[in-house]
């Protein structure tokens, strides 16, 4: 592609004719990154060397993501340590990993999660033996470390050729606007008073501990589009909020969100009509203090670059075919439990069973592509509107924006990074794939630049390099029909030995929910190894 076309495939065509008129390509620093595709593909080929030998284990970890290391983090607890967590990649974390230079630390991913509601037993109990919760109120809801709080200003969003603060467009709105607006508002407050039968809020996060009625099973049929077409609410603004709501979260577009993923976004935070969402819990590497400390109790047990080519159960146990990347040689391992943490695509290609006979559940998941970068500065750009905040939302762009690194640690003058984030949401998720490898570092530096450029004139002069990942199957897409559908009852149901715990059970990329899963996951094998244990649940 020429360098139009290039900015019209990923930031649209106003931002790319703006760009092209404006400036050239200008060479910046920096990494090109991303997952190991390479040897993630030879799995996908069918690459699975036998091992020399299998070797006994009692419990095996495939995967330390959030879930994985949750998973291993609760049988620590409970104190079983007889398991081993095998990874890919050289680090652990997945979309939850972090990175660091002479700057800051800064997220590659996941950068926050809200205060969790007191019935959201198992993070609250992480997050108070990181010492983040220091205590309950009155009715038992957890008090946060100041400390640990994103600090104000908290969001704001470039509209009209100026900042504003917020992220709902509301320069120049009409009173039409504003009404569709009360309208949508009014069904959300709705939402948030509504209970069950069991005294159940009508959305949760994790979503395990939502409602159980019709009218939401009715939600999830149809698209956060649709929902609104049937209302009668084309407000351009309102719409452009509400998408921005479902590709912040879920990387996918209202036609692809389902309704009910849609009001969970606004309503599962809100503990009451009229009350204000949770509060952020942040550090400037983002979910990276979380995986962390989750990491940390695994130990000298878990094992990097290790690729696990085929699971496959037997009697009595399961065979784990794996590759130790750092050292060429194919490992096996003889099972009592495993516990699958890897997204279910990769359960089509991994284990036997699925890969022989793939259950229908696998073809109803979908996955979008994000590219992340982190932007470093040498200093602060000149802000002449509402001041810099920890989350800043440019309209119209096919980004999410970007949020601060250094916003948590109180530095508000000198260096900083810049975390932008881009999902890609055209097209067909294979397509978004291949336009995401496609581009190159320049490439990549170039879109950025366009695109940040357009609220900050000076940021070319003040970028001292540009990192960039590609996350190729980033997160699940809460499509419609998904999260509440019979898919994701087949993908949580054990298979023998084999538990599964990843965000994808959930049909939604979220820390609470990798979480959730992951200690699902564990206190089952406890229970079938007959350790005893706390529930965390």
């Amino acid at each position: 592609m020429n360098r139009r076309e290039l900015l019209t495939a990923f930031l649209g065509a106003p931002a790319a004719l703006a760009a092209c008129r404006s400036s050239s390509p200008i060479p910046v620093p920096g990494r090109l990154l991303g997952q190991s595709a390479e040897l993630g593909h030879r799995l996908r080929d069918g690459f699975r060397p036998e091992p020399p030998a299998f070797s006994p284990a009692s419990v095996l970890i495939i995967g330390a993501g959030a879930a994985g290391l949750s998973a291993a983090w609760k049988l620590a607890r409970s104190g079983f340590t007889d398991f081993t967590v095998l990874e890919l990649e050289d680090h652990p974390g997945g979309t939850s990993a972090s990175g660091r230079n002479e700057v800051s630390a800064f997220p590659w991913g996941a950068h926050y999660v809200p205060v969790p509601p007191r019935e959201s037993r198992a993070l609250i109990e992480l997050l108070r033996e990181m010492g983040v919760v220091e205590g309950e109120d009155a009715a038992g809801r957890p008090v946060i470390g100041e400390e640990f709080l994103c600090r104000a200003p908290q969001e704001r969003l470039f509209f009209a050729g100026r900042w504003q603060e917020g992220l709902y467009p509301r320069y120049g709105e009409s009173r039409e606007d504003a009404r569709q607006l009360r309208v949508f508002e009014a069904e959300v407050a709705r939402w948030v008073a509504f209970r069950d039968g069991a005294g159940r809020r009508a959305f949760a996060v994790p979503s395990a501990l939502a409602a159980d009625a019709p009218e939401l099973d009715e939600l999830d049929r149809i698209s956060m589009a649709e929902w609104l077409r049937r209302r009668g609410l084309g407000s351009a603004r309102l719409r452009w909020w509400i998408e921005y709501a479902c590709r912040d979260d879920y990387g996918a577009t209202l036609e692809t969100t389902s309704a009910y993923a849609g009001f969970l976004y606004f309503a599962a935070r809100v503990e009451a009509p009229g009350a204000r969402a949770s509060e952020f819990i942040t550090w400037p590497e983002g979910n990276g203090r979380l995986v962390s400390h989750l990491a940390a109790a695994a130990g000298d047990r878990l094992r990097t670059r290790v690729a696990v080519t085929d699971v496959r159960p037997v009697d009595g146990a399961v065979e784990v075919r794996a590759f130790d990347a750092e050292r060429g040689q194919p490992l096996g391992f003889r099972a009592d439990q495993v516990i699958f943490a890897l997204p279910q695509f990769l359960a089509g290609h991994l284990v036997a069973p699925y890969r022989e006979a793939p259950p229908p559940h696998l073809a109803e998941l979908t996955y979008s592509a994000w590219m992340v970068a982190n932007v470093t500065l040498r200093d602060r750009l000149v802000e002449k509107s509402f001041p810099l905040c920890w989350d800043n939302v440019i309209h119209g762009s096919k980004s999410l924006g970007y949020v601060v690194a250094t916003h948590q640690a109180g530095r508000d003058h000198g260096p900083t990074v810049l975390t932008y984030y881009l999902p890609l949401v055209d097209g067909t998720p294979a397509e978004a794939r291949t336009r995401l490898l496609s581009a190159g570092h320049q490439e990549w530096v170039d879109v950025i630049l366009a695109d940040l450029g357009r609220p900050h004139a000076d940021l070319a002069a003040r970028v001292a390099s540009i990192d960039v990942w590609r996350w190729g199957h980033a997160m699940v897409r809460p499509t419609v029909g998904l999260v509440r559908g019979p898919a994701l009852r087949a993908a949580r149901a054990p298979l023998g030995r084999i538990h599964f715990a990843n965000t994808d059970l959930s049909g939604m990329a979220l820390f609470e929910e990798a979480h959730r899963h992951g200690i699902a996951a564990a206190e089952a094998v406890l229970t079938a190894r007959g350790v005893p244990f706390r529930s965390s649940l």
